[in-house]
């Protein structure tokens, strides 16, 4: 990999400037490159970031490491640093970058990261910004607004809201800031009565006729999502699965809503998080989950292999079932890796 600040970039139109796509490049095989760019923005972060309180130390490596993003540094450069802190934020991204760039990709990382060898230990917040920035890659150029909408559940928590009726996805923080600071909308009730603490809310649920507006305020995730069955959010979801897995996997799939699973030869499925696996896990069995706990499925989804040698052979013509789900707190948390470990594809597999 070049790691020149003078590395020829391809032009990536960001949907979200949030997300960093402008900070990297493709390679050949349209993965993400671990540039010095993205490496900047990840030591400029607060936790990183020298004060004026910071030694001369501390502000030299940092220095340092802004100059050349993938520069040598000695554990006697870490030690000097007068807070003990800060220089264990500076050993634990290096030790993200180190294992980045060994990753030779961004995508590749991400794989790493639920891969069964070993990797360095990463804040959360680090897992969920890899996803951003691959949705923005897979979504890049995107025009639909719903797809991108869509994309967001990848990367940030929704709270859903069932009342009268809809089911409508929100993203959990701005529902949360909204709802300390004021404002007041239509989807407030809805929220209300998915016991989101509030005084006002204030959000817009993404519409053919608004649509276009969704890209002119992306990075504010302030625009919700009616993900009911047979409607656009739900149908957008279905075609971002297909585009995460073909992205990764080279795979071809074709991914289809549904209201039920009805299928006495039902072989295997996937839970996009915590909650619907279990759910899931349930129904497999032949259990029968109270109506409580059903009501928390928030989408079911059949996905086809067009190409049924990418399946290990016993999988071979069948259909793998996906789910989504809310838990007791109406909050959505997408595990998009389930996508990359859990299904029967013979390249996942060898």
């Amino acid at each position: 990999m070049n790691r020149n600040d003078t590395m020829a970039k391809q032009a990536l139109a960001p949907i979200w400037k949030s997300a960093g796509l402008h900070l990297t490049a493709r390679n050949s095989d349209g993965w993400l490159m671990v540039t010095p760019d993205l490496m900047r923005a990840y030591y400029t972060r607060p936790e990183i970031h020298p004060v004026d309180e910071s030694c001369d130390n501390e502000h030299r490596l940092f220095e340092k490491l802004m100059g050349d993003p993938f520069a040598t540094v000695q554990p006697a450069e870490l030690e000097a640093i007068a807070d003990a802190d800060a220089a264990e934020n500076y050993r634990l991204i290096l030790q993200y970058r180190d294992f980045l760039v060994a990753q030779g990709s961004v995508e590749a990382a991400y794989m790493a990261l639920f891969s069964s060898g070993e990797v360095p230990r990463i804040p959360p917040v680090f897992i969920e910004q890899l996803a951003h920035l691959i949705t923005a890659n897979i979504l890049s150029g995107e025009t639909d607004a719903f797809m991108a909408r869509a994309g967001e559940l990848f990367f940030r928590d929704q709270k859903a809201s069932t009342g009268e009726g809809m089911l409508v996805l929100a993203d959990a923080e701005v529902v949360e800031m909204v709802a300390e600071n004021g404002g007041f909308g239509g989807l407030g009730a809805l929220l209300a009565e998915a016991g989101t603490p509030m005084r006002e809310v204030s959000l817009d649920i993404l519409t053919e006729d608004n649509a276009p507006e969704y890209f002119t305020r992306a990075d504010r995730f302030d625009m919700a999502l009616d993900f009911r069955f047979t409607q656009p959010g739900a149908d957008a979801f279905a075609r971002m699965i297909e585009r995460w897995v073909r992205h990764f996997w080279q795979v071809k799939t074709r991914v289809q809503a549904m209201q039920s699973i009805r299928d006495e030869k039902w072989t295997w499925h996937v839970g996009l998080d915590a909650e619907s696996t279990a759910i899931l896990n349930a129904l497999y069995q032949g259990e029968t989950p109270d109506t409580d706990r059903m009501m928390h499925v928030a989408g079911l989804f059949r996905m086809e292999f067009l190409n049924r040698n990418d399946l290990v052979e016993t999988m071979r013509g069948k259909p793998v079932y996906l789910g989504i789900a809310m838990n007791d707190q109406s909050l959505i948390r997408m595990k998009p890796q389930n996508l990359l470990v859990n299904l029967p594809l013979k390249r996942a597999s060898s």
